[in-house]
């Protein structure tokens, strides 16, 4: 056990640079830090650091036996958090929020989790408007996007992907575009509250990068709603590629110029506190953040 103690004193030396600030991070004294780096080498009897006045540097051996001391103390870490949590049962009320187009993922999400711990329970507010934590008592909220500046916590949980999509029926209608400029000569289906205008920003095949200004004919805040406007070939939609991956895959949607990239929206976990998250928040949020990593389209 003194030589576990020790690799772990030794890899804070490592992680920090010098003896001195490894013993201010483990709270002990320099003399005390260099005493268990020491006796490590004398037990092993084998050189780990080169010491000068100026800084210390990694023998071979001792940059090896380094990278074998983080893995335990990351180990050490993890079975720490493990026993935390199972000390700390998710149960009681789990208020949420989403826009309509996430409520889909949350059941499939949060079921295992659900089923786990009959004592938590949830109570789930959809709106595509943002919610005000606090007055609205929510615990988690799922956002999209670029977030506005404010007082809570966000977790980035992936990215989505987006794509370009159209039905087949209105790729045969309107014909399918070759290239980037011939996206303006389509109808767009647009994710807009007020009817603006669509800036596309696309990335080709070699790097190179296109922008162009896309006129709405059909606008909603709903995602949701321009995913079956969309299917139902009323126009070019820019839409979340896990949404829309079974339309994908059944040939319902096809996807336009598949060769060029969008950019990736990020998807947040918002909680209002900074303090320690409850349980049942830190629960909800591994189980979402391990959903979307499964999913098709998303990147952690």
């Amino acid at each position: 056990m003194d030589d576990l103690r020790r690799m772990a004193v030794f890899a804070a030396v490592v992680q920090h640079g010098s003896m001195s600030a490894a013993a201010r991070a483990l709270r002990m004294s320099t003399s005390a830090v260099s005493q268990q780096v020491r006796l490590l080498e004398q037990g092993s009897g084998v050189t780990l650091l080169h010491r000068s006045t100026r800084k210390l540097a990694l023998t071979d051996t001792g940059a090896r036996f380094a990278e074998h001391c983080h893995t335990m103390v990351s180990a050490a870490a993890q079975a720490q958090a493990q026993l935390a949590l199972a000390h700390d049962a998710p149960s009681g009320e789990l208020r949420m929020s989403a826009p309509v187009g996430f409520a889909r993922h949350i059941a499939p999400a949060l079921a295992p989790l659900l089923a786990d711990h009959p004592s938590m329970t949830l109570r789930l507010l959809v709106d595509d408007a943002l919610i005000n934590l606090v007055d609205a008592r929510i615990d988690l909220a799922l956002r999209a996007g670029r977030l506005p500046d404010s007082t809570w916590v966000a977790q980035r949980l992936c990215d989505f992907e987006w794509v370009l999509c159209a039905s087949p029926d209105y790729l045969r209608r309107r014909g399918e575009p070759a290239t980037p400029s011939e996206l303006a000569q389509h109808q767009w289906l647009v994710g807009s509250r007020d009817g603006s205008a669509l800036q596309v920003e696309l990335t080709g095949p070699e790097g190179e990068r296109e922008t162009l200004r896309v006129e709405a004919r059909i606008a909603s805040n709903n995602q949701l709603s321009l995913e079956q406007m969309c299917a139902a070939g009323l126009g070019v939609g820019m839409l979340t590629h896990p949404d829309v991956h079974e339309h994908l895959q059944s040939a319902r949607l096809r996807r336009v110029l598949p060769q060029w990239r969008l950019p990736a929206g990020p998807v947040w976990a918002v909680t209002p506190q900074r303090d320690t998250q409850p349980a049942k928040v830190r629960h909800a949020i591994a189980a979402l953040r391990a959903h979307f990593a499964a999913m098709p389209g998303t990147r952690s």
